[in-house]
């Protein structure tokens, strides 16, 4: 009994106790304690985050961890993106630009040659055609005691003569010693003769482009065959050697070569 007592007492003491410590007033014997209990146990199911205590914020970042101090490193050792993203950017316009005008020069070429020319090449981004299907036959320089002015490239009667580049007719019809002739001007100023021809097919002041049909081969005049007589006249009337002049902008009309003279 003396046992039971003090147990008793114990549990009115932590009783009174829990009461006070959750503000339950004064002693109201078990209906207090069973208060009391209650109160506590609602207190332990409340949430997590109710607590109010602010973050700790002052804790360092963990950078001890294995491999971090290397991936830190090549973080900051990547290209910058938009500087590679300029240069691939610069580098695709420049391929398209490029594209661009070998697709232009492509078509100029094949637009020389739409008429026949058996050949056509491009220079200071300007068409040039081989202004006959004809084979060399006689350079310029002396010939037969006088001086020859031009080549001769000897083809069948009718065979086409094209515009070597883009120019202006300046002469087409009949010449002294040439039987009829073609002029034609250049917008650098020189001028290209075509002599001996059979037939001329433009007019003084017709514009032309390179590679347009505009007369056909002949045996006019002082000649001893069917030949294209052709002459490269400097802006200020000198008249050139042509194979050198045509060579330079990369047309050989040597590369089929003959030995009889016309």
């Amino acid at each position: 009994m003396t046992v039971a007592a003090a147990a008793g007492g114990a549990l009115v003491a932590a009783g009174q106790t829990v009461a006070g410590a959750l503000g339950v007033p004064g002693w109201g014997g078990e209906a207090a304690v069973e208060e009391a209990y209650a109160r506590l146990a609602a207190s332990a199911m409340l949430p997590v985050s109710s607590d109010t205590r602010p973050a700790d914020t002052t804790a360092p970042m963990d950078t001890s961890a294995i491999g971090g101090e290397q991936l830190s490193a090549q973080a900051a050792s990547l290209p910058d993106l938009d500087s590679t993203s300029k240069v691939d950017v610069a580098n695709l316009t420049k391929a398209a630009r490029m594209g661009r005008e070998a697709a232009k020069l492509e078509r100029a070429v094949t637009t020389a040659m739409s008429h026949g020319a058996p050949k056509a090449v491009m220079y200071n981004g300007e068409a040039l055609v081989m202004p006959t299907a004809g084979r060399f036959t006689s350079g310029f320089g002396a010939r037969w005691g006088v001086q020859h002015k031009g080549i001769d490239l000897a083809a069948p009667i009718g065979t086409p003569i094209f515009a070597l580049t883009d120019g202006v007719v300046e002469k087409s019809g009949p010449a002294s010693g040439f039987g009829m002739w073609v002029v034609l001007k250049h917008p650098d100023g020189t001028s290209t003769v075509y002599g001996h021809i059979n037939r001329s097919f433009v007019q003084e002041g017709q514009q032309v482009k390179a590679g347009d049909e505009i007369a056909e081969v002949g045996n006019r005049g002082q000649s001893t065959g069917p030949h294209l007589h052709l002459e490269v006249w400097e802006p200020d009337g000198t008249k050139i050697d042509p194979l050198p002049w045509l060579a330079a902008r990369g047309l050989d009309v040597t590369a089929a070569t003959g030995s009889r003279d016309a």
